[in-house]
């Protein structure tokens, strides 16, 4: 019996070019799947709204570039402001629950003025606003 040999040639060549085409298609199908499913998504029911959430501001306080006080449109000196906020926020609870002390600071305000009034309405238990204005 005589086998005949085998030539040895070169290895018979695999073709990858649609490979390559699956691959990014398998990629793509993985992107968009992992961004779809994120289990760290907890579903929570949000409450309605049936009215405008505006507060209501009650005491307007303002501070201007020159660090002097007003509440609401009179003139305060600074050694009378704490007694009367005070007084404005006391007067205003007997009205509401909670009052809104809306903050109206100068940019050129002093940080520290600004926290003392917030402070003083926190201290009287009224919600606290600031607005500073450029």
């Amino acid at each position: 019996m005589k086998f005949r040999k085998k030539h040895k040639g070169e290895a018979s060549e695999v073709f990858t070019d649609s490979l390559n085409d699956i691959l990014f298609i398998l990629l793509m199908f993985f992107l968009i799947v992992a961004t779809l499913a994120n289990p760290n998504v907890v579903k929570v029911g949000l409450p309605k709204a049936t009215k405008d959430t505006k507060a209501k501001q009650d005491i307007m306080v303002s501070i201007d570039k020159n660090q002097q006080y007003s509440i609401g449109s009179t003139r305060v000196e600074a050694s009378m402001f704490d007694s009367l906020l005070s007084r404005e926020i006391r007067k205003y609870r007997a009205l509401r629950d909670t009052p809104v002390v809306v903050i109206n600071a100068d940019t050129s305000a002093f940080y520290g003025e600004v926290f003392r009034v917030m402070k003083i309405a926190k201290r009287d238990s009224a919600k606290v606003v600031a607005r500073i204005e450029q």
